[in-house]
């Protein structure tokens, strides 16, 4: 019988050379983990490029594959059904109206769905990221974004069935958010106080309680706050004092200024929170050392169920500006954005201030889109494909840079580590 020799290095991973590489991946993670602000916008910038040129190879293979009447492109006697420069050019240009083109203005409609989309998005996104900072994974704000929406609406058509006038005018959107956020703030609360006092692991409830949401809203609107008028599931449109006004844009549009200036605002106090207050030092200790900061005195079921309850709260908000700006009122169907807001914390690194960019790069992609829809004869689903890639370069490197970081905080010497038991009082 033959030796079959010495196993080979590599072939099982507890051999030194594999426990080598494991801690060579490991310290190239931590150090992406550590890059500065520039350096991360050089790799975004890098990154947003080389998906340009992935992309462009994409239409151009394509375009050489597909059968069409009129080529876009012709080099001797090889034809282009899709040019790949026009196709980029609609779909960054298009989304800010053309600033190129003659007679362009900021306030052109197609700017204004920029912006439409990234409003609700810095919402998502900030819910997300909220959760995130914790060590949660919140997967339910699309949920909670619902139940804001509804929550919303059927508190403005309340309200506008017993005040009208003045008073509506200054009440209706105040109380709209509001309702918006206790709505989605009691229902992230539920994945909360599971995880918290039972140990349930938030990202299936949170999936879970998703389509929950979709259910009940389409129950209750359905059967008790339908419009007797409207063959669509939704309820009666909200009075104009409850839906927010158009500031320079056409109404047409549905997008409003302050809107957008409402999220801007609880951009900057979400950041406070966070960076500046004692809870935003326990949540974030939490999210990276549980075991340090629990020794150090926070108690973590309750910051589990709090972050948990603030980060449906942002959702349910997004939901109320969707349905106090956008549609007017609470219909089924909501778009993904509380999904798409897990994409934008990513691209943000879980920066309350980053999900102002990362919210407008999606709003961009989101409106251009459709613009490259109308303008080629390009299929929706080559389109998906060009924005999934984009955001797929260019989220990767601050992921990976969030896992780094984690790793950096669990290291013996790391400043993290070190301080993570200072508790609430540092």
């Amino acid at each position: 019988m033959s030796d079959s020799g010495p196993p080979r290095n590599g072939d099982d991973p507890s051999t030194p050379d594999s426990d080598d590489r494991w801690s060579q991946y490991r310290q190239r993670l931590i150090r992406l983990g550590k890059t500065s602000v520039g350096e991360r916008i050089l790799i975004a910038v890098s990154a947003l490029l080389l998906s340009l040129v992935v992309g462009t190879v994409i239409v151009t293979a394509a375009g050489l594959l597909a059968t069409c009447r009129s080529p876009a492109l012709t080099f001797g006697s090889t034809t282009l059904c899709y040019d790949p420069f026009y196709v980029f050019n609609r779909l960054f240009l298009g989304a800010l109206g053309d600033p190129f083109a003659g007679g362009w203005s900021p306030l052109n409609a197609q700017f204004a769905a920029t912006l439409r989309e990234t409003t609700i998005l810095v919402f998502t996104g900030l819910s997300v990221a909220l959760a995130f900072r914790a060590g949660i994974f919140n997967i339910g704000t699309q949920g909670q974004l619902i139940i804001g929406a509804l929550a919303a609406a059927l508190t403005v058509l309340w309200a506008g069935s017993l005040v009208s006038g003045t008073i509506a005018l200054v009440l209706f959107i105040p109380l709209g958010l509001l309702a918006g956020a206790i709505g989605g703030g009691l229902y992230g609360a539920i994945p909360g106080a599971l995880k918290a006092y039972a140990d349930a692991n938030e990202v299936i409830t949170t999936i879970m309680l998703n389509f929950v949401a979709v259910r009940v809203s389409l129950y209750l609107v359905r059967n008790h706050f339908a419009d007797p008028t409207s063959q669509a599931t939704q309820t009666r449109t909200l009075p104009v004092e409850g839906q927010f006004p158009s500031i320079l844009f056409d109404p047409r549009t549905d997008f409003s200024l302050l809107a957008l200036l409402i999220a801007l605002v609880f951009v900057g106090g979400v950041y406070y929170l966070l960076e500046h207050t004692a809870f935003g030092y326990d949540l974030r200790t939490a999210g990276i050392q549980p075991a340090a900061a629990e020794y150090g005195g926070v108690d973590s079921a309750r910051t589990i169920l709090k972050s948990l309850t603030l980060s449906g709260a942002l959702g349910g908000i997004g939901g109320a500006v969707f349905v106090m700006m956008t549609l007017g009122k609470f219909q089924t169907g909501i778009p993904s954005y509380g999904f798409d807001g897990i994409t934008v914390s990513i691209l943000a690194g879980n920066n309350p201030i980053g999900a102002v960019f990362a919210a407008l790069l999606f709003g961009v992609l989101k409106s251009g889109s459709n613009v490259v829809a109308f303008a080629t004869n390009v299929p929706p689903q080559l389109v998906g494909v060009l924005r999934g890639l984009i955001i797929l370069f260019v989220a990767m490197p601050e992921f990976f840079r969030i896992i780094g970081r984690r790793l950096a905080a669990r290291e013996p010497d790391s400043p993290a580590a070190a301080t993570a038991g200072g508790g609430a009082d540092d």
